[in-house]
């Protein structure tokens, strides 16, 4: 646990540039490699939430729901499926993706409400995305996700799992510039990557 505390304070000591552990200790190994297991799942999370304000704009004025009931029964069986075929856990993959699923509604939802107060900043028709493009890179990130949550079991079920995904949090927040609603969502994004 001490080495885990150690490898975080360093970790939010490093500022925004690289991780600041230049050798860690052999009882800060784990430490580190856990959350090598686990920044990557943030950022994912991350850009899994660049991909709300696409899907935002695709819907907005046709009459799409955010909430999408089939789409997301799809995309929880596959990952399930993609899971399975890992060799990880389906049921803390679902859990995860649920908690993606929920994020990028918050930002759709929040999307939404500000183009209905305020419609010249709305998308026109002719800027709307092709949702069956933006639903393509979901996909491909929705696929990293699923490895990186495959191959991350032991970290995400460590006692440290917690604190280092907080500090993840914090540095994917500064590394991909998130503006507030981004950085609220992400935090919704996140609760299940641990399973302690």
């Amino acid at each position: 646990m001490l080495a885990a505390g150690a490898v975080t304070v360093a970790l939010l000591a490093g500022g925004g540039g690289g991780v600041a552990v230049a050798s860690p200790t052999p009882q800060s190994q784990p430490a580190v490699s856990s959350y090598a297991r686990l920044h990557p799942l943030v950022d994912l999370a991350a850009q899994r939430l660049a991909t709300a304000d696409l899907v935002a704009a695709a819907k907005y004025g046709t009459g799409s729901p955010i909430d999408d009931p089939v789409r997301e029964k799809q995309v929880l069986d596959d990952v399930a499926r993609q899971a399975r075929e890992l060799g990880a856990d389906p049921e803390a993959t679902v859990r995860i993706f649920r908690d993606q699923i929920e994020a990028n509604k918050v930002v759709q939802r929040e999307l939404h409400r500000r183009w209905d107060a305020d419609p010249a900043q709305a998308p026109t028709p002719e800027e709307r995305p092709d949702l069956a493009e933006v639903r393509e890179e979901i996909n491909r990130v929705n696929g990293e996700l699923v490895r990186g949550i495959a191959a991350s079991p032991a970290a995400r079920t460590a006692p440290s799992c917690r604190g280092f995904v907080a500090v993840a949090g914090v540095r994917v927040r500064g590394e991909r510039h998130l503006d507030a609603l981004h950085a609220v969502a992400l935090g919704r994004a996140l609760p299940s990557v641990c399973s302690n």
